[in-house]
């Protein structure tokens, strides 16, 4: 996956609480594990005006314009500023990826549905939390400032607002240092490649009948 080191981009301001997965990337989207591809039908059903459905050219569907993402201010965002309980509802991985792959790098909300948070790291986002005082504070400002840009710096854990002011987050150790080197589940596992084939090599003469093939006889 990416790796997150320092991301800078325009804010989209989400100003609504309690967003499930559903809301994030509908159901009838599920159809791949591919983990591309999902973000022209991120928040499908308040995006267009229209029922999405799979294979659809989304460029041919009426857009609400009434919807914060279809705003040209917000046009390119990087940096999801959201409510409380962000990502409840069912598990699905695709919602990530969905975020991802529209171009979202970092999301900042005062909680997070728990699951929905756990796989934001697997999927080289950087979910944020920070106390509801900042986020108020912060959706004021975004909204007041056409073109409003916030840059994360995960190594230092801060954030630097457009005026130089910093505001500083915590993170799980192990889980910023996976977002800065790229390392999804795969990848920490394929860090101890070499481990793993030297113990193949020494079950293989330590118990060498598990590996032998059906009706083959040892000499």
């Amino acid at each position: 996956m990416n790796k997150f080191i320092v991301e800078k981009g325009v804010v989209l301001p989400l100003d609504r609480a309690n967003v499930d997965t559903d809301f994030i990337i509908p159901k009838q989207f599920l159809k791949s594990i591919k983990r591309t591809g999902f973000g022209v039908n991120l928040f499908d059903e308040h995006r267009y005006l229209d029922k999405g459905l799979p294979d659809t050219d989304n460029s041919l569907r009426p857009i609400n314009p009434d919807f914060v993402l279809n705003q040209s201010r917000y046009r390119d965002a990087k940096v999801l500023l959201a409510k409380d309980n962000f990502g409840c509802g069912s598990s699905r991985e695709h919602a990530p990826w969905a975020l991802d792959d529209y171009g979202f790098r970092a999301i900042l909300a005062p909680s997070y549905a728990d699951i929905f948070f756990n796989n934001c790291f697997k999927n080289g986002l950087l979910p944020i939390v920070l106390d509801k005082a900042t986020i108020s504070a912060l959706f004021t400002e975004v909204e007041a400032n056409e073109g409003y840009q916030l840059e994360v710096d995960l190594e230092q854990q801060t954030i630097i607002k457009p005026d130089g002011s910093t505001i500083e987050f915590s993170v799980d150790a192990f889980r910023k240092n996976c977002l800065l080197n790229g390392l999804d589940d795969i990848g920490l596992t394929l860090e101890g490649s070499e481990t793993i084939r030297n113990f193949e090599k020494s079950w293989r003469s330590t118990a060498p009948w598990y590996f032998m093939t059906p009706n083959a006889t040892t000499t």
